[in-house]
């Protein structure tokens, strides 16, 4: 018992350390994620687009 009452007060020490990220930085950070998989959506779409065509002219 002592030991899972250590693990958590270390637990909670080590969440005092941490530098937690301001709004500002969520936000852009958010914002960069998104639109890298939009960028990603798309390619991947036209990839598929193109290689559906391509069987097409196949078979």
């Amino acid at each position: 018992m002592k030991k899972v009452v250590q693990f958590f007060k270390d637990s909670i020490g080590e969440l005092k350390k941490v530098v937690w990220p301001s709004r500002d930085d969520v936000i852009s950070s958010t914002k960069v994620i998104i639109v890298s998989t939009l960028i990603v959506a798309v390619v991947l779409g036209l990839i598929d687009v193109i290689l559906v065509r391509g069987m097409e002219l196949f078979f």
